[in-house]
């Protein structure tokens, strides 16, 4: 499992019944440019108990530094907008949480 030590984790509901015109969207529009700017999610999940109709991701930085300016540069290229734009309808409320890992010595992880 990919450790990093500052995580955003980020939960977004989707309208009901819009959840594949979110991901299709995300996926064309969104992920190229948190690939280039953020790198690969340590996960990505949506949700089929509890709440329904959202999407919840994590995204690895190596400090609040790192998360700052890969942050600027995803919220600054052009090309995010677009994206920000085709997505509007679809979402209904976003939660964003910067969490941090514990390390447990009975887990083998001091």
């Amino acid at each position: 499992m990919n450790h990093k030590p500052v995580v955003d984790h980020r939960i977004y509901t989707i309208r009901p019944r819009c959840m594949a015109e979110f991901i299709e969207v995300f996926d064309r529009l969104a992920m190229p440019i948190l690939l280039e700017h953020l790198g690969p999610p340590l996960g990505f999940y949506t949700s089929s108990i509890g709440p329904l109709n959202q999407v919840l991701h994590l995204w690895g930085y190596d400090s609040l530094d790192d998360f700052e300016q890969r942050s600027l540069a995803r919220d600054t290229d052009p090309q995010f907008s677009i994206y920000l734009q085709a997505s509007a309808h679809l979402i209904i409320a976003q939660e964003t949480r910067i969490i941090r890992p514990v390390r447990f010595n009975s887990l083998g992880n001091p």
